[in-house]
């Protein structure tokens, strides 16, 4: 039954990941939040369906997140059974592994063992014979990267995964991983890192060149710096933020006078420009070609239309861009 929007794929952007045949939108929704057992399912339902009713055919999940762990994994299973099953050929669906997952030695990092019996629980979990992209989460000191790497190799030969990607490698570990899966001729298409105006990384660690040089994707995550690129914290600290209800990820001590400042001359030159600062703040993650998608995450759907205003707004000027770099570094 084709209930979804019919006009859904009029407006989003279309990005090749390096030089593979994959296509990603140009944002992707990320479920590494506020799609575990503490949210909304209708919530979260809806959110999944806005996405796709605008071309965000990309989600992406993770072993691990929830909480509880497995649980978002969970939920969009249920999501994807009661809404988007008959549309599995329009999707891009990714997970990973290789954080704590279970007890024991089996259940954490990057061995044969845990790869693959990881991946066959987010399958049961999600209800699907195959995910489209597979991941290790992270680097594993221990573990020869030979057995990590060849276990990819063998999960995208069994046909449980369509491609492999790497998590949180910097540039030469990919470029040692990417050595390896090349010989095994395995379809390694992209990264995942962490990159925002104020998480530079990439381009410090060399993956951002690597990348480019190897032909190879990357997908951005935490993009707004778990928030501190909106304007939730211009005027102070939210008693329902998530740095007061979970300081997991974004401790109080990091917004200091200093760097509120640094945000509220971002956000002037944001609403120069005639967006919001978190608009801005991913179109210049977009900005360079080497990026193929960037995350999004979202607690109600509205925040997803929103961020989607970014594919029609203007580019930067080279005043503009060293502005913000003035302000970020």
């Amino acid at each position: 039954m084709n209930d979804r929007a019919s006009n859904r794929y009029d407006k989003m952007q279309y990005r090749r990941s390096g030089k593979s045949g994959l296509k990603l939108p140009a944002l992707s929704l990320g479920l590494w939040h506020n799609f575990g057992d503490t949210g909304n399912y209708e919530t979260m339902k809806q959110m999944c369906l806005t996405a796709f009713d605008n071309g965000i055919t990309h989600f992406d999940l993770a072993n691990n997140y929830g909480p509880e762990p497995g649980s978002a994994e969970k939920n969009f299973g249920r999501i994807y059974k009661e809404n988007l099953k008959s549309y599995r050929d329009e999707l891009l669906i990714s997970t990973k592994a290789g954080y704590l997952m279970w007890e024991g030695p089996y259940g954490d990092w990057g061995s044969r063992k845990y790869l693959i019996a990881s991946l066959d629980q987010s399958l049961g979990r999600m209800g699907l014979d195959y995910v489209d992209i597979f991941y290790h989460h992270r680097p594993d000191p221990e573990t020869p990267l030979e057995e990590t790497m060849g276990a990819l190799d063998s999960i995208v030969k069994s046909g449980k995964a369509l491609y492999a990607g790497l998590s949180n490698y910097s540039g030469s570990q990919m470029e040692e991983a990417a050595a390896i899966l090349n010989d095994l001729k395995c379809p390694f298409v992209i990264n995942q890192n962490r990159y925002s105006i104020f998480d530079r990384t990439i381009e410090q660690n060399g993956l951002k060149s690597s990348a480019a040089k190897a032909g190879k994707g990357i997908i951005t995550f935490s993009p707004l710096a778990q928030g501190l690129l909106t304007d939730r914290y211009l005027n102070g600290i939210p008693e329902d933020s998530r740095i007061r209800t979970d300081g997991r990820f974004l401790k109080e001590q990091i917004l200091t006078d200093e760097k509120l400042a640094r945000i509220k001359a971002l956000n002037e030159i944001a609403a120069a420009r005639g967006e919001s600062l978190a608009q801005m703040a991913l179109k210049w993650i977009l900005k360079d070609d080497v990026i193929t998608s960037v995350l999004i995450g979202a607690s109600k759907p509205s925040q997803i239309i929103e961020n989607l205003k970014v594919l029609d707004s203007q580019p930067f000027t080279e005043e503009e861009l060293k502005k913000i770099d003035e302000f970020s570094l």
